[in-house]
């Protein structure tokens, strides 16, 4: 295989280190959501639609993690500093790659399609700011989002250094804000719903079995968020 050209093509990013505080009896990411864990959700959603996964986790996670992904082609960071949280994870997961951008998710969002990480790696190619972020509840969300890698490891350096947390890295990029209306109609909020406790897992279970409503980012097609034809797995 040859090697990774620097500044090209896409990194998929989940974050995964958490130490689960609020889900009770075990490692969230673990936890297993319509008979699979909800980390392996997260990879099945942003692998499409990207040519490398990185998984950032704790080294004491690491053997869980390969075991329930032993079917994904995925590499994993380790903060050489463990309780930094989850903006040194992230860019060490960033220091990591050679390429230009990156679609962040993390293991707690198992619901999010594949097409609408692709949309905003689309956005995040055509635009002149180094991010792209949605806005739900009131407020802009620090992921899903999609950066300019090099940007945004700096970014996260700077936010190490004065104590700021994921929210301030990806605003200090400038980046676009799709709105909450756009994010509605797109993709549907049910899609982003993030699992912190055992009762997010239950409401994310009843999304599962009655069907998600589906939206137009369900159905975008190749080259406007859909599988790209270069992906590691065309």
């Amino acid at each position: 295989m040859s090697a990774i050209k620097a500044d090209t093509g896409r990194a998929g990013i989940v974050l995964a280190g958490g130490r689960s505080t609020r889900f009770a009896d075990g490692d969230k990411a673990l936890a297993p959501l319509g008979g699979r864990p909800l980390l392996t959700r997260a990879v099945e959603a942003v692998s499409p639609v990207v040519d490398e996964v990185i998984v950032s986790c704790r080294a004491d996670q690491r053997p869980a993690f390969e075991s329930a992904l032993a079917g994904e082609s995925v590499s994993f960071v380790v903060d050489p500093i463990d309780g930094l949280g989850p903006v040194a994870g992230l860019r060490t997961a960033l220091r990591e790659t050679e390429r230009l951008t990156a679609v962040v998710t993390a293991c707690d969002l198992p619901l999010v399609p594949s097409a609408f990480l692709g949309h905003l790696l689309d956005r995040v190619e055509q635009s002149t700011t180094a991010g792209v972020v949605i806005r739900t509840g009131g407020r802009t969300q620090p992921f899903p989002t999609a950066v300019n890698v090099r940007a945004a490891a700096a970014a996260a350096t700077e936010a190490l250094d004065t104590g700021g947390n994921l929210r301030d890295v990806v605003e200090s990029l400038a980046p676009v804000v799709i709105p909450e209306r756009h994010v509605a109609a797109t993709v549907g909020i049910e899609r982003l719903l993030d699992v912190d406790t055992r009762a997010d897992l239950a409401r994310a279970e009843e999304i599962l079995a009655r069907g998600a409503p589906r939206g137009p980012a369900d159905e975008l097609p190749p080259g406007d968020g859909g599988m790209r034809p270069n992906s590691r797995r065309s």
